[in-house]
C-alpha cells in the first residue's frame, strides 16, 4: 500500500533549529521524526510513500534514500497553499482505484495500523481533546462521519483529527479536491484537507474513525520534549559508562562520547555528542555538539553547536533562547 507524507513546512515554532533543518529531522529519542514514522508505516505493512517537500526538502530526501529500502518519490510543493494542495500534487504518483493512506509528517503515533490499513471503508484517526479550537474536528452520528469542522470558533465536538487518513479509494479524494480548487474553496486561506473530506461525505461517501491515543506532537520545544520522554519510557534497554551515572531512560548513541557526567532520565545524547563533567536530564543533545561543565533540563541542544558553563562569552543566532542561572 501507498503512502502519502507531507513534511513541506517551515516549522517556525522550532526557530532556530529549523534554519538549518526541516522539523521531520529533529532527533526525538534517538532518531529523525519521520525515522519514527517510516518504522512504524513500513512496520504497517506500508511498502511505497510519495513524501511532498519543499523547505530544506534535499535534506530529507537524503536520509530517506540512505535509510529506507522500499520505494519513495518525492514531490516538490513550492507555494504553500494548504494540506489539499499538497496531496492534490501527488496525483500522477497514485493509482484511483487503490486505497491510500495520508499521515502528517509530524505525527508521532500508537496505533495498530494493519487494521486501520483493512478497513472496508474510508476511516479517520481521532483523539478527544480539551480544546477542539486548535484543530479539524469530527462530528459523528452512530459510527458514522457526518460533518467536518476545520478548527471551529465554537465547538462542535471534541474529536480532533490527529493527522491519520485512510482513503478507501484514492480517486474519489482526488475528485474532490479537483472540486475545492476548481471552485477556489478555501477555509483561513488555504485549500483544506478537512474541506475536500467534507465534500466525498457530502457525496455519500461512508467514513468511521479509529480511536488514537498515542498521539505525540513535535511541533514546539515543550511538546518536542515531551514526545522525546514518552518515546524513551518505551524502550527498556539499560545504558552503563564507565565514571558516568545513567539515570534511565536515555538514548546516548553509540558514536557519542560521554565522561564524568549524569545522563538522564529522559536524554537522547545524539550520534558523535561530546558531553563531559555535565549533568544532563530532560533535555535533547544534538548530533556533533560539545557539551561540558554544565547542567542543563528541559534543553534542547541543536547539531554542532558547543555549549560550556566556563565562562560568560557567547555566539547566538537569530531566535535563539539562553537562561543563565
Amino acid at each position: 500500500m501507498k503512502a502519502i507524507i507531507p513534511v513541506a513546512g517551515v516549522g517556525s515554532r522550532l526557530r532556530p533549529h529549523t534554519f538549518s533543518q526541516p522539523k521531520v529531522l529533529l532527533n526525538v529519542a534517538g532518531k529523525p521524526i519521520i525515522g519514527h514514522i517510516m518504522d512504524k508505516l513500513i512496520e504497517s505493512g506500508i511498502d511505497e510513500a510519495v513524501i511532498i517537500v519543499g523547505y530544506l526538502g534535499g535534506k530529507i530526501e537524503e536520509y530517506l534514500t540512505s535509510h529506507y529500502a522500499i520505494k519513495l518519490t518525492f514531490v516538490t510543493q513550492a507555494d504553500q497553499l494548504g494540506l489539499a494542495h499538497a496531496v492534490h500534487m501527488c496525483r500522477p504518483h497514485v493509482i484511483d482505484e487503490e486505497p491510500l493512506f495520508i499521515i502528517l509528517g509530524d505525527t508521532i503515533f500508537d496505533v495498530d495500523l494493519k487494521l486501520v490499513l483493512g478497513s472496508s471503508i474510508s476511516t479517520l484517526g481521532v483523539k478527544e481533546v480539551d480544546d477542539p479550537r486548535r484543530f479539524g474536528v469530527v462530528v459523528t452520528e452512530g459510527d458514522r462521519i457526518v460533518r467536518l469542522v476545520e478548527k471551529p470558533e465554537q465547538p462542535v465536538s471534541n474529536l480532533a483529527i490527529v493527522g491519520l487518513y485512510f482513503l478507501h479509494r484514492a480517486g474519489t479524494l482526488f475528485n474532490s479536491i479537483d472540486y475545492i480548487i476548481t471552485n477556489d474553496i478555501r477555509t483561513k486561506g488555504e485549500f483544506q484537507l478537512t474541506d475536500a473530506l467534507q465534500h466525498m461525505i457530502d457525496l455519500g461517501e461512508p467514513f468511521s474513525t479509529f480511536p488514537v491515543q498515542g498521539w505525540y506532537d513535535c511541533g514546539k520545544p515543550e511538546t518536542l520534549l515531551s514526545t522525546n520522554e514518552v518515546l524513551l519510557q518505551r524502550d527498556t534497554r539499560q545504558k552503563s559508562l564507565p565514571g558516568c551515572i545513567i539515570n534511565p531512560p536515555v538514548f546516548i548513541a553509540d558514536s557519542a562520547t560521554v565522561t564524568n557526567s549524569i545522563i538522564g532520565p529522559n536524554a537522547t545524547i545524539a550520534e558523535h555528542a561530546v558531553v563531559r563533567d555535565s549533568i544532563i536530564m530532560n533535555s535533547i543533545i544534538g548530533r556533533k555538539s560539545q557539551v561540558s561543565e554544565i547542567m542543563l533540563d528541559r534543553s534542547i541542544v541543536g547539531n554542532n553547536a558547543i555549549v560550556s558553563a566556563m565562562g560568560h562569552e557567547l555566539n547566538i543566532g537569530d531566535y535563539s533562547e539562553i537562561r543563565m542561572g
